[in-house]
């Protein structure tokens, strides 16, 4: 079974050629080629590739530039504007591009986006009509995230980082008083079948050093509420990157003695190829 990693943001150095929209805590630059290259390393075979919203928004060339150069190994992933009336034509265009698994909607609390907002309504039914899953980013915000998913039943939903806001700084992640304050709604939440849940970015809500055993508690609620076919692993490199390295982000969970081979093998990779009906190819 293949391992795939739920996500990951990839993107080039900031230049005047593809400028950042906004600056970053993450390496300078963490390539296509780079993110391969530290995949090899590590046994990880393929990974869903998610376009960095804070540098990119909604362009999503740069992920489609890094599937075609290296197409067994990404599906791609785009954020959607649910403030864009023609965000149908454009998941369209989407489904048509080589390599494309999902779209994204993001759902900030500070953005004050209701449940029933036209644009998250107009983003749910062309995700059915396009057969495409719906990567949610609702963390910090799980009630009315909870809410868009009752109110689209018909809708595939992948539910981005645990649903649980994650720090963004080592500070952070030790000066946090309760990391998974969220974790009782998040159980709640695994009762709506059209939903699954990414395991990433994890290790960052430890407040031990690598590697970082308090998680694995939490975890075992998340994975008994969803079962196991319903869960899929991943380190959110880069975004995780300032608070936990890539390497100690893999290796804990390879390494694992906590579940069985067959849960294992589901969370690190058949949950993943059957929400987004994808499997990674090695050339």
């Amino acid at each position: 079974m293949a391992i795939i990693d739920s996500q990951i943001h990839a993107y080039e150095a900031n230049t005047p050629q593809r400028p950042w929209k906004s600056q970053s805590a993450s390496p300078p630059s963490a390539t296509g080629d780079e993110h391969v290259a530290a995949m090899d390393k590590l046994g990880v075979d393929g990974a869903i590739f998610v376009s960095s919203f804070s540098m990119y928004q909604y362009d999503s060339s740069y992920a489609v530039e890094v599937q075609k150069k290296h197409p067994g190994r990404f599906g791609i992933v785009k954020p959607v504007d649910p403030e864009d009336l023609s965000v149908e034509d454009v998941i369209a265009d989407w489904k048509r591009t080589p390599g494309t698994v999902g779209i994204r909607l993001r759902l900030p609390a500070e953005k004050g986006i209701q449940h029933d907002d036209p644009g998250v309504d107009r983003i749910a039914r062309a995700a059915v009509k396009y057969d495409f899953p719906v990567n949610f980013l609702c963390w910090g915000n799980i009630d009315m995230g909870t809410k868009v998913i009752d109110r689209h039943p018909d809708t595939r939903f992948v539910l981005d980082h645990l649903g649980i806001l994650q720090p963004r700084s080592p500070a952070a992640r030790l000066s946090a008083a309760a990391p998974w304050a969220d974790l009782p709604k998040v159980v709640e939440l695994a009762k709506r079948k059209n939903v699954v849940i990414k395991v990433s970015g994890a290790c960052t809500l430890s407040k031990e050093p690598y590697p970082f055993n308090d998680i694995w508690d939490p975890l075992a609620k998340i994975f008994d509420a969803w079962g196991m076919e319903r869960c899929l692993w991943g380190t959110d490199w880069t975004r995780a990157f300032p608070v936990v390295n890539y390497e100690n982000a893999v290796k804990p969970f390879l390494e694992t003695n906590r579940l069985s081979k067959s849960d294992w093998a589901m969370l690190m990779g058949g949950a993943c190829e059957k929400a987004y009906r994808w499997a990674p190819k090695k050339s």
